[in-house]
């Protein structure tokens, strides 16, 4: 009677075979060219999400929204009704002492706000994305800059207008030489909406 059992060095041909003709794909041939899976995505938390920090929120929606923090909901309202599943919070302490999976924390307060929530969240660890201006004075940078190398977190200030391709054309000209040595700038805002503005150079 022949024996329907299969050899082990049969087996191990087979299975051989079988491996060397399996091939890993990338993700995006499953997800498409842009898919990240959730196993990728940084957990954000956002203070102060009314103004500017509704536009930084908004670049973050490829992420993990965990977590909304403002003082006033009535104005926030709108935003925070945009990420259902985030946990909600007026102070940012105790959002960063309840909320334990934040990886980044986005903060767009009032000017005078930025260093105290940027550098509690850099001593828990939290990489962090400030909006202008960083700090009130130099020594507030100072320190920032040093709790953030202490801690080795990625930090960022939102200088949205030296990010433009225009500025990164003009420091190439100044950094290549191009145009000389710079021995003077003149400069002037087209802003006097803010009631800083002058649009005739200095």
């Amino acid at each position: 009677m022949k024996s329907n059992s299969i050899s082990r060095r049969n087996f191990v041909k087979g299975t051989a075979s079988a491996i060397a003709g399996f091939t890993i794909l990338p993700r995006f041939v499953l997800g498409g060219v842009n898919f990240k899976p959730p196993s990728e995505k940084l957990n954000i938390a956002s203070v102060g999400i009314g103004g500017m920090g509704k536009d930084n929120l908004k670049a973050c929606e490829g992420e993990n929204i965990v977590a909304l923090c403002d003082v006033d909901w009535r104005y926030a309202s709108s935003v925070m009704q945009n990420y259902p599943n985030a946990k909600k919070y007026k102070d940012f302490r105790k959002m960063l002492d309840e909320v334990k999976d934040i990886d980044a924390v986005v903060i767009a307060t009032p000017d005078h706000t930025h260093a105290t929530i940027a550098m509690a969240a850099i001593k828990m660890g939290k990489h962090v994305y400030v909006q202008k201006p960083l700090t009130w004075s130099v020594e507030e940078a100072r320190k920032l800059t040093v709790a953030a190398r202490e801690a080795k977190v990625a930090t960022q200030m939102g200088n949205q207008g030296h990010s433009s391709e225009e500025i990164r054309v003009v420091c190439e000209m100044i950094w290549s030489g191009v145009i000389g040595q710079i021995r003077e700038v003149h400069i002037w805002t087209d802003r006097p909406f803010w009631g800083t503005g002058d649009t005739s150079p200095c």
